[in-house]
């Protein structure tokens, strides 16, 4: 699974812009602010289909502008998405020209992000560690991708629901349907979630859902007018020495935590779809010390890797002899 080309039009910074990787590592030099993020945005979300540093789809249109696209070369494939903001807010999936939903889209390319912002796993509340989640298990299983989208709108018609239950006293018998749609999908998110955070070694705080749980929370949901159980209630703990290395670990345990969350990812990735996935290192030489450095510079030659950096120096240019290089500005 290898990116040859990228080509971006009107996306962020550029307007028209083609980039060609080898198939191993792409080292992207130059200063802040001249665009190597966006190029590990967009290879990024022709993975996921949505951005990882984005609060507003329009932020991707190039300022000016109200058409947008990306296109990656991957194989024999051709991934494209469009945003269109001429009349109306659209975004499209393709696949070789061929117009896809985003559960169809995602998993065409697989990748594993790591950027100094992955701080915000330890640091920050559990929606960031369920999007995290999601990130992932969204590329390899098309099952788990469909259960969060069913999931994701039947909760929003249940909490309408809860709303009306209490504001007008409409009758509950109105809430079966959208229970059990909240309970299959609910199932398939919680297990999938629970065997990789198995696997990374990290501990499940789940909310399970089930007709038991939702019946004993039925006159607290009502008050106040929202779902308070399930996978929308989950959250991980990532310990350091067997404690939370939130409250218990230093800025460097911290980073370290995350570092190793990042690199069983990536075995997890390659290991359940059989093929290595695209790794991303967004300016995180500066963020690590030597001894991580080192463990980065061995993964590096296992998959595709495309990196940025704003300095040379930071990176060992010796172990990575073979590594193409971009510079910008």
């Amino acid at each position: 699974m290898v990116l040859a080309k990228l080509t971006l039009q009107n996306f962020r910074s550029y307007s028209k812009k083609i980039f060609e990787f080898n198939p191993g590592a792409t080292l992207i030099v130059g200063p802040n602010a001249i665009g190597k993020t966006n190029i590990v945005e967009a290879v990024y979300l022709l993975a996921t289909g949505k951005s990882f540093r984005a609060e507003n789809e329009h932020e991707m249109i190039k300022v000016g502008q109200q058409v947008s696209r990306l296109v990656g070369q991957l194989g024999d494939n051709e991934l494209e998405v469009d945003w269109d903001a001429r009349e109306r807010f659209v975004k499209t999936y393709k696949v070789n020209g061929v117009g896809k939903r985003q559960a169809d889209f995602v998993g065409n390319l697989r990748a594993v992000l790591f950027s100094p912002q992955d701080i915000e796993l330890v640091t920050d509340g559990p929606a960031v560690r369920r999007r995290y989640l999601d990130s992932v298990l969204e590329q390899i299983y098309k099952d788990y991708r469909l259960a969060a989208h069913i999931y994701e709108k039947a909760l929003r018609q249940r909490n309408r629901l809860l709303w009306r239950i209490r504001e007008e006293g409409i009758s509950r018998e109105q809430l079966v349907y959208w229970n059990n749609l909240l309970i299959t999908n609910g199932q398939v998110i919680h297990n999938r979630r629970k065997d990789y955070l198995e696997f990374l070694g990290l501990t499940y705080d789940s909310s399970v859902i089930s007709a038991e749980r939702l019946a004993k929370y039925a006159l607290e949901e009502v008050a106040a007018a929202t779902t308070l159980v399930g996978p929308q209630r989950d959250d991980f703990i990532i310990n350091h020495h067997d404690r939370p290395v939130k409250a218990f670990g230093s800025r460097g345990e911290q980073r370290l935590a995350v570092f190793n969350i990042k690199l069983k990812e990536l075995e997890y990735v390659r290991e359940i779809t059989g093929t290595a996935p695209v790794l991303l290192l967004d300016d995180i030489f500066s963020e690590l010390d030597h001894a991580n450095r080192h463990h980065i510079l061995e993964v590096i030659p296992k998959q595709q890797t495309i990196m940025t950096t704003t300095d040379l120096h930071l990176v060992d240019r010796s172990a990575l002899r073979r590594a193409q290089l971009i510079e910008l500005g």
